[in-house]
Order: C-alpha cells, then sequence, then structure tokens
C-alpha cells in the first residue's frame, strides 16, 4: 500500500480526465460517500483519521477525482456503520479500476473462446509474473509514475483470472526465445519467469510454443499478431505488420492475419519440445 508524505495511506488512482465512463462512475460513487459521511455527522478530517487516510485524500474520492483502493470502502463502510452497503460499492469501482484501454482488453479477452497470440519482444501479458511485469513497466520510456505504476500493474495481473475460467477458453502462445532469455528485472525474477511458464504451458487448455532464433523462415517478422475469436463465430485481430496496427474484424483480414499465425505455429518447436527447451533454459538460470 503506498503512504503519501504526511503518513496517511494512499487512497488509490488518479481517473484519466479522457475516460468519461470512469469519470462518471466515479462522480456517482464520491456522491455516494460524502452522504454517508455527512449522514454519520464526521467531518472530513476526522474521518480521514479514523480510516487511515488524508484529507486530501478523501475529498479526492469524494469529489470523483481519484479511484479509491477496495480497502478504503471496506474501512469506510465499517467506520461508518454502512451495514455492507458501502462495500457493495466495489463492483461499480470495479468497472474503472483500470484504464480505459485495460478494461477494453480486459472485456474482450473475458469473452473470447480462443485466444492465438504471437510475441516477439516480451513475454505475453497473461503469463507475466507481478516482477516481470514490474520489471518490464521499468523499461518503458517515458518513465510512469509510482500512482501509475501500481495502476497498470493491478490491471495486467488482473487480466489473468482468465485462467479460472470455466469453461476455460482455448489458449496458444508463440514466444520467441529471446523472450525467454532476456533477464528483465534480473536472473531470478527470470527465473521466476520461467517458472510460471513451465506451470501455465501444462494446463489442458494452453498450448505454448517456443520460435527457436536460428529458423530460416519466419512468418512472423512482421511483428506481434493476436487473433481473439467469441462465442457467436465473430472474431478480432491484431497484428503490427499488417493494416497500419489497427484491430481488425473483415472476414479477409481475419483471414491474412490467421495464416501467418498458423504458419508461424508450424515453424515454431512443439509444445512438447517447447516445454523442454523451458526447462533447460530454467536449469541454466
Amino acid at each position: 500500500m503506498a503512504v503519501d508524505s504526511d503518513g496517511t495511506e494512499d487512497a488509490g488512482w488518479e481517473i484519466d480526465p479522457e475516460d468519461e465512463q470512469g469519470a462518471a462512475v466515479l462522480a456517482a460513487l464520491g456522491r455516494q460517500l460524502r452522504t454517508w459521511r455527512e449522514k454519520a455527522g464526521k467531518r472530513v478530517a476526522d474521518f480521514g483519521v479514523e480510516i487511515g487516510y488524508g484529507e486530501d485524500q478523501v475529498r479526492k474520492v469524494e469529489g470523483g477525482k481519484r479511484i479509491p483502493r477496495p480497502e478504503y470502502l471496506d474501512r469506510a463502510d465499517r467506520t461508518l456503520g454502512a451495514g455492507g452497503q458501502i462495500s457493495a460499492m466495489k463492483a461499480d469501482m470495479e468497472q474503472v479500476r483500470y484504464p480505459k484501454k485495460v478494461r477494453d482488453l480486459a472485456k474482450m479477452e473475458d469473452q473470447a473462446i480462443e485466444i492465438h497470440t504471437y510475441n516477439n519482444h516480451n513475454i505475453h501479458g497473461l503469463l507475466q509474473t507481478p516482477e516481470y511485469t514490474r520489471a518490464l513497466f521499468n523499461t518503458w520510456r517515458p518513465v510512469y509514475t509510482p500512482d501509475e505504476m501500481e495502476r497498470m500493474l493491478a490491471a495486467r495481473m488482473a487480466r489473468q483470472s482468465i485462467f479460472e475460467r470455466s469453461p476455460a477458453p482455448a489458449l496458444s502462445f508463440v514466444q520467441e526465445l529471446v523472450t525467454l532469455s532476456r533477464p528483465i528485472g534480473g536472473t531470478m525474477v527470470l527465473r521466476r519467469q520461467l517458472e510460471r511458464l513451465l506451470e501455465v504451458a501444462q494446463l489442458p487448455n494452453v498450448e505454448f510454443q517456443v520460435m527457436p532464433t536460428d529458423v530460416e523462415e519466419h512468418a512472423g517478422m512482421a511483428g506481434r499478431i493476436q487473433v481473439l475469436k467469441f462465442p457467436d463465430g465473430s472474431a478480432v485481430g491484431r497484428s503490427e505488420g499488417a493494416f497500419n496496427g489497427r484491430p481488425v474484424s473483415d472476414p479477409k483480414q481475419l483471414r491474412i492475419l490467421e495464416l501467418r499465425y498458423g504458419i508461424i505455429r508450424a515453424q515454431a518447436l512443439t509444445p512438447r519440445k517447447s516445454l523442454a527447451l523451458i526447462e533447460e533454459l530454467l536449469g541454466e538460470t
């Protein structure tokens, strides 16, 4: 939990001013919280002390300027005697807790029955450990603020609930070998990441393949590819090297991405050989 300079805890994350949906939800949430506090006859400063947050943080939450953490709502519920009604607001908060682009991606992943992805720069977000994700975000420029870092990290980890879905979606990953050997964050971070890959790659609904560096023919040289398919037969895909990097849903365009991905899978190591390679890399790390 982050702590402000006055020693109180940080209430949550700043809302993106361009996120109109998120701003509307937060404004309504803030009004409800203020109503509960005023009904209990508590001043902002006193209420902040009771729940362990600074006065400025409380004002921002009630003003719809800051996304409260789940524990903020739980403490407010207990302090104001709301009988669970404030804690229940966590469901609304989850709608806007993460950046809009991440929410949109997570929504599509949650609805997809198949996800196929080729990754050439770093390990796919659904496969990353928290330590790897944090180290990866630390390499980005311009740098994230601590607030942005925590919000993006939480958002990426939340997407991994896809592995708990029932029925489970069919997941296919092809990773460039270099992404499994580059020590982002250091040796121990890489080692834990390889262990995580071994765990996920052995799930019955997951196909994990490694693209070796020494292949002479490679259909993925144009960059990353991702295709998501949905229960109604529709799909959406995206590739860095096709259609200006825009998401596409037109069947003709999707066929191109699926063709490239199919060739990539054929050129990569089999899932069995890929697992053996991860175990070998783990032994060397």
